[in-house]
């Protein structure tokens, strides 16, 4: 255990140290699996079905908020929707606006949530963005949820259904009842969107709880109502589901919820600590969990050198050689004295003098007494 905390504050003290540079990643990556999802469930216009056009459009995400994103995705969906028809482009216009305009302006904060529900869906593992999102956000985040189950299986809906709907026999009023068709009575999608919620709702109040390992508890409580809601619903609604898979995919999305409130939360309950304490007005009980830490030792080598450096001996010491003259019976040259400043201003001192006598007049005088 000491061993896997100590990873822990590694991984959070090395993402705190870049995460400048981490964080345009992770939206980078994230933006390209988005993308190339949306070009391989659409793909029909093949201008946007490139992978050079993918990666721009990740690239540019990865620098802006992650609102750009959705709306991107959103616009990549409508232009291959174009392809199948305006009325088609239409169709799919309206609805993602009726999602914006009814539930998500709610819940602003969370709404990347609409990006992972579709890749959740895809690998396979639905259940564990719900218990996700009921760890790490709030009763709101079902919304974005909800409409991403809805954007995932109406997106599935066109691909099966784009043969139809590429056909000039078929009328306007036709393809709008088909997608109308596909949208409402799809019975999946509607038991799945079900189950998020409540898994959502489910977590998120178990996890709020004062009780000790609460987190823990919803996410075993979001895994098995998970189970429970799909089982329930599709033999009540005729729906049919693979069970088996969906039972390992769910114990997979326990096991990985586990590890993300390991490295999130973390709490100790075993130094669990209740307080009561009051003042003029109300009183106070408090239940305090500590965080399970581990002190790590830094290790900080000096490095120690008993040599002087190269330099400094080449100054300290004297290099006798052979043909100096002390080695050939001759008196070493005595180095000469260096001047002081004071001589030096008194000779500058004595030069102006010795300019200013006139020599000629001397002469004159001298020449006069003979």
């Amino acid at each position: 255990m000491t061993a896997l905390l100590e990873f822990k504050q590694k991984i959070k003290s090395l993402y705190s140290k870049y995460e400048m540079y981490l964080q345009p990643l992770i939206k980078f990556v994230l933006a390209l699996i988005y993308f190339v999802w949306i070009n391989s469930n659409m793909g029909y216009m093949t201008v946007l079905d490139n992978i050079f056009v993918v990666l721009i459009l990740a690239l540019i995400c990865s620098i802006l908020p992650s609102a750009m994103m959705i709306f991107t995705g959103y616009g990549l969906m409508v232009a291959h929707s174009y392809v199948l028809g305006i009325d088609v482009a239409a169709f799919m216009l309206v609805l993602i606006l009726f999602m914006l305009i009814m539930f998500l302006r709610f819940s602003s904060g969370q709404n990347i949530v609409l990006v992972l529900t579709p890749m959740a869906c895809a690998f396979d593992l639905p259940v564990l963005l719900p218990i996700g999102c009921g760890l790490l956000g709030n009763a709101l985040s079902a919304l974005p949820a909800a409409g991403g189950v809805i954007i995932y299986y109406f997106i599935r809906f066109i691909r099966t259904q784009s043969q139809i709907l590429l056909s000039a026999d078929t009328q306007i009023f036709d393809r709008i009842t088909i997608l109308a068709d596909g949208l409402m009575k799809n019975g999946e999608m509607w038991l799945t969107l079900v189950a998020f919620v409540a898994v959502i709702l489910a977590v998120n109040l178990i996890r709020t709880r004062t009780f000790d390992y609460a987190w823990h508890t919803a996410i075993v409580a979001g895994g098995v109502i998970y189970v429970v809601l799909m089982l329930a619903g599709s033999s009540m609604m005729g729906v049919s589901i693979s069970v088996v898979p969906m039972i390992i995919f769910a114990v997979v999305a326990v096991l990985i919820g586990l590890v993300l409130e390991f490295f999130v939360y973390g709490g100790d309950y075993t130094r669990t600590e209740r307080l009561e304490y009051e003042d003029d007005e109300y009183y106070y009980y408090v239940k305090a969990v500590p965080k399970a830490l581990v002190t790590t030792s830094e290790r900080s080598i000096k490095k120690i050198n008993a040599e002087p450096a190269r330099e400094e001996r080449k100054q300290t010491e004297r290099v006798v050689k052979y043909n100096e003259p002390l080695f050939q019976g001759e008196e070493a040259p005595r180095k000469r004295k260096k001047e002081s400043p004071v001589q030096d201003e008194e000779t500058v001192m004595r030069k102006p003098i010795v300019d200013d006598v006139d020599f000629e007049k001397k002469l004159e005088e001298s020449l006069k007494d003979l």
